[in-house]
């Protein structure tokens, strides 16, 4: 599976496909783009709603669980076969921990003190971090000043929206330093990725749903050492992490490989600027977060930072 030319992770986004030639979509790409972009806006309210009653581990494993049974239907129905080769395993080990587990659990942990809209703009900081990493790691990608320019507009947006001139107040700093967390966990599983799974033969199906199955395990294993099962199902946290991980990981992917491949990469992960926007509506209109001035300037400074930084020269 190929790895795009600069890590730039979505929520629950995984591996990317190589760009093939396009296919004839029976829905207009631009309807599709639009769901996708709902669906993962929402899926931090999903988060939010399913902490109410399961430990944050359980609700990422639910995500990973799912995803994985959405995904691996797929490849049932296509009768593709999961990718073989010990190495092969061992890197989706990794790959599984950086872009799955490490990143859900902590998003889940965060959601526990943090509004979701909060948790959007915090994973909008995810291209941010994968421009710094990879001028450091990957020798293709240099600074320019517009880069540099971007990461730190980038940064002010961050202060923008934690409101760094009244101290930081109302703001808690625990659960928003496991959101920025999680959001730098995607950059590295993508360099992790891009050195030693770029190569690696397989549709990109087949790759995540493996990766999403190893997830699982290594979710499954982490909650029965440190959470009790569940007493009980209440309908609506239920359904939440169903949904989160059915359709927010699930089919969302399935759904991004199809815009990969019909309208390039470049496009298709414009979603990622889409995602705050959506998270930060769905928490004030659903779940009465409260909003701030400073909320969506600090929001809108972070992705205009973003934006310069994924920019290259002619």
């Amino acid at each position: 599976m190929s790895a795009p030319a600069t890590p730039r992770p979505a929520p629950g986004l995984t591996l990317s496909p190589p760009v093939t030639a396009a296919r004839t979509a029976r829905v207009d790409w631009r309807i599709r783009f639009a769901v996708l972009s709902v669906v993962w806006g929402f899926s931090f309210l999903l988060i939010k709603v399913g902490t109410e009653a399961y430990a944050p581990f359980q609700v990422a494993l639910g995500r990973v669980f799912f995803g994985a049974l959405a995904l691996l239907t797929v490849l049932l129905v296509r009768r593709e076969p999961l990718p073989r080769g010990r190495r092969t395993w061992a890197h989706l080990f990794v790959a599984a921990f950086l872009l799955n587990t490490a990143p859900f659990s902590l998003f889940a942990y965060a959601e526990l003190s943090i509004p979701s809209s909060l948790a959007g703009i915090c994973n909008a900081t995810s291209p941010l971090w994968g421009m710094a990493l990879s001028m450091v790691a990957l020798s293709e990608d240099r600074p320019t000043r517009r880069r540099v320019a971007g990461l730190g507009l980038g940064f002010l947006g961050v202060l923008t929206v934690l409101g760094a001139w009244q101290g930081f107040s109302g703001i808690d700093a625990k659960g928003t330093a496991l959101a920025l967390l999680a959001s730098l966990c995607y950059p590295i599983g993508w360099i992790y990725v891009r050195r030693t799974l770029a190569s690696v033969p397989g549709s990109p199906v087949a790759l995540t749903g493996a990766q999403l199955m190893v997830s699982t395990l290594q979710l499954l294993a982490v909650s029965a050492a440190f959470t009790s099962a569940p007493a009980s199902f209440p309908l609506w946290p239920t359904l939440s992490v169903i949904a989160l991980g059915a359709l927010g990981t699930g089919m969302a992917l399935q759904m991004q490989y199809g815009l990969v491949t019909e309208i390039g990469p470049t496009t298709a992960q414009m979603v990622t600027y889409f995602i705050p926007v959506i998270a930060t509506t769905a928490g004030v209109l659903l779940l009465g977060e409260q909003l701030h001035w400073n909320t969506p300037v600090g929001a809108a400074i972070v992705l205009a930072g973003a934006a310069l930084t994924q920019t290259r020269r002619r």
